[in-house]
């Protein structure tokens, strides 16, 4: 048995500085499934102190986005075999907004023999930072998080409209890097900062994006499972911090027809695992051939994992040239219409922004096929096409228009699933299919508008 003492000596100095000797009430055991929903149990804190094993079944990673449960070829699927959650104590965090004294605690999950279970997204991207690892690479990344505040939408047959700033008058401006369009929800953003900082969690910079409501938040570099952490638990916190104030938080890709979407812009680079150098940089200061590798290997393969960069039917609402999104796989210095861009950075700081990755991607599989695609070009020395300086707006289109399109891409890039695994590769593909037929089974208002008394 674990005393409450020692349980609560392996949590992150954040934590016990917010906890400032409160006793927790509760623990919340958390994974991530394949839509990236938080899923998990949670217990008093007493038991969870003792240690004992925890289990969930494997079938948590056959559900959609719906709920529904998908039928797959595979043997004894409804079994229910059971799961093990494992604690990452590094990974816990304070819940501020809950009633009681309550942590959540992220968990691994390995099976009964102790061996990481494929189908969990977070499996899949410390799979990915083991190959960098084995050739002396360490990537790191700095996601940014683009989101809506929005009116209650209570009627999913309503269009969704920006919420009430505290004017008075509905934050309807467009007025990206407005610092008064910022104050319009200030309390929101205020509550976001106080949850963060309780959370252990360094917000870089917070603005005003270009959609009514939109904000963005950045965060700072560092190891890509870590960033992933804190998008995963970060989302959850945004969306408690709008219930307090009346309104709700989308990560939706294209939550409103007349707005810009909202993207989940990684910035990534590669060091030396030993020295912490930046292999992007050489000694003159010029990019070196793994920076050239690594950019190939996003512009030859991102489109072939597109489903997972952007993983339903509403994503690919996002990718239109007049919505401030990438049409294709182009790239650029400093050009925020290329699906890549390099930012203008001290040599050192070299990297390559992935603008393609939408908000509503799981940040888990979202780094780790983005990361896999720049190992793959790594490894094979392979080089980008020449770099634009105009518009990438007007260069030809290189991303699907559908997710069926980008289900049917994916089995062009066999070596992914190789570096992501079979087994995860199969599941989530089956679970896409089945969220696109889901879909087609619904009459859009367009249809009833148009076509009931036209055709």
């Amino acid at each position: 048995m674990v005393s409450p003492t020692d349980f609560i000596a392996r949590l992150p100095q954040p934590l016990q500085e917010w906890l400032d000797g409160q006793r927790i009430e509760e623990v919340e055991c958390v994974i991530a499934d394949i839509p990236g929903i938080s899923r998990g149990k949670a217990m008093p804190s007493a038991k969870f102190a003792k240690g004992d094993r925890t289990f969930l079944p494997k079938s948590i990673f056959y559900q959609s986005i719906a709920g529904d449960y998908v039928d797959m070829d595979i043997a004894n699927q409804w079994t229910e075999s059971d799961m093990v959650l494992v604690p990452d104590y590094d990974a816990a965090t304070a819940m501020p907004w809950a009633g009681d004294i309550t942590i959540q605690v992220i968990h691994d999950i390995v099976d009964l023999e102790g061996r990481p279970v494929e189908l969990a997204p977070r499996n899949v991207l410390r799979k990915v930072l083991d190959l960098y690892k084995a050739e002396g690479w360490a990537p790191v990344v700095a996601p940014e998080m683009e989101f809506y505040l929005t009116k209650p939408n209570l009627d999913p047959n309503q269009p969704i409209e920006p919420p009430m700033g505290r004017t008075g008058r509905r934050v309807v401006s467009r007025q990206a890097y407005s610092m008064m369009a910022v104050d319009e929800y200030g309390p929101v953003i205020d509550d976001i900062y106080d949850f963060a900082e309780a959370q252990g969690i360094e917000i870089d910079t917070i603005i005003q994006e270009g959609g009514a409501g939109q904000i963005e938040i950045n965060f700072l570099h560092g190891d890509p499972l870590k960033l992933a952490d804190q998008v995963f638990v970060f989302k959850r916190t945004i969306r408690e911090a709008a219930l307090r104030h009346g309104c709700f938080a989308t990560f939706m890709a294209k939550p409103m027809a007349d707005e810009p979407g909202s993207a989940m812009h990684i910035h990534q680079s590669v060091t030396d695992l030993e020295t912490g150098a930046n292999l992007f940089n050489g000694p003159d200061d010029e990019p070196t051939d793994l920076f050239y590798g690594f950019l190939a290997g996003q512009q030859n393969h991102l489109a072939t994992v597109i489903c997972m960069l952007a993983p339903y039917v509403n994503s690919y609402r996002r990718f239109v040239a007049s919505g401030s999104a990438p049409i294709n796989l182009e790239w650029g210095s400093d050009n925020r219409t290329t699906g890549l861009r390099i930012p203008i950075a001290n040599p050192a700081a070299r990297r390559v922004e992935n603008r393609v990755i939408g908000m509503d991607a799981n940040p888990y599989i979202a780094i780790a096929a983005s990361l896999a695609c720049g190992y793959v070009g790594m490894k094979n020395g392979e080089t980008p096409r020449p770099s634009i300086d105009g518009e990438a707006y007007d260069m030809p289109r290189a991303l699907p228009r559908d997710l069926l399109e980008g289900i049917e891409l994916f089995d062009q890039f066999p070596a992914i699933k190789e570096i992501l695994g079979q087994e995860f590769c199969s599941v989530y593909i089956a679970t896409k299919k089945q969220e696109v037929e889901e879909f087609m089974k619904v009459i859009s208002p367009w249809e009833r508008e148009h076509l009931l008394l036209n055709v």
